[in-house]
C-alpha cells in the first residue's frame, strides 16, 4: 500500500472511530443524563430518544463498515503482520484480542438495534398513546443504557489495544 493510500485509510479509520466511539461517549455522558433530568417521564423524552437512535444507529453501522475495511488494509500493510491466523508475535496477539473485542462490541450493538430498541420503540408508541406500561419502558431503557455502557467500555478497550499495537 502506498503512503497516500495508507494516509487516506488512516484518515477514514480515525474519523470513523471518532464518530462511533465519540458519539457513544457524548451520548452516554452528556446527552442522556441531561435529557432524562429535564424531560423525566415526558412524552417528549420518549420521542427524542427514538429520534436520536434513528439517527445514530445508521451512522454507527457505516462507521463499523469503514473500520472493518480500512482496518484490514492497515493490518495487512503492517510489518508485524505475518498472515491470517498467525499469532507468533506480540502485535498479532494484541490484534487478535482487539478483533475479539470489536466482535463483542458489534454483538452488543446488534442486540441493542435488533433486540432492545424495537421493544423500546413499541413501548414508547404505547406510552405516547397513554396505553403503555411505564415500568416496562423503564426496564427496557435500563437494558439499553447498560448495553450502551458496555459498548462504551469495549470501545475504550479497543482504543487502548490500538495504542498498544501501535507502540509495538
Amino acid at each position: 500500500m502506498s503512503r497516500p493510500e495508507l494516509a487516506l485509510s488512516l484518515f477514514f479509520h480515525l474519523t470513523a472511530t471518532a464518530i462511533w466511539i465519540g458519539g457513544l461517549l457524548v451520548t452516554s455522558i452528556l446527552v442522556w443524563p441531561e435529557m432524562r433530568r429535564v424531560l423525566e417521564n415526558s412524552p417528549a423524552l420518549y420521542s427524542l430518544l427514538t429520534r436520536l437512535r434513528k439517527r445514530f444507529y445508521p451512522i454507527s453501522n457505516i462507521c463499523l463498515a469503514v473500520l472493518i475495511v480500512t482496518g484490514l488494509f492497515q493490518m495487512t500493510a503492517d510489518t508485524n503482520y505475518d498472515g491470517l491466523m498467525t499469532f507468533n508475535n506480540e502485535w498479532s496477539r494484541v490484534m487478535l484480542i482487539k478483533h475479539i473485542t470489536i466482535a463483542l462490541m458489534a454483538l452488543t450493538g446488534w442486540l441493542l438495534q435488533y433486540g432492545i430498541v424495537p421493544s423500546l420503540e413499541r413501548t414508547t408508541l404505547l406510552l405516547e398513546r397513554n396505553k403503555g406500561d411505564q415500568a416496562e419502558w423503564a426496564k427496557l431503557r435500563h437494558r439499553e443504557i447498560r448495553l450502551t455502557w458496555i459498548n462504551v467500555l469495549l470501545g475504550l478497550v479497543i482504543l487502548g489495544l490500538s495504542a498498544w499495537a501501535g507502540a509495538i
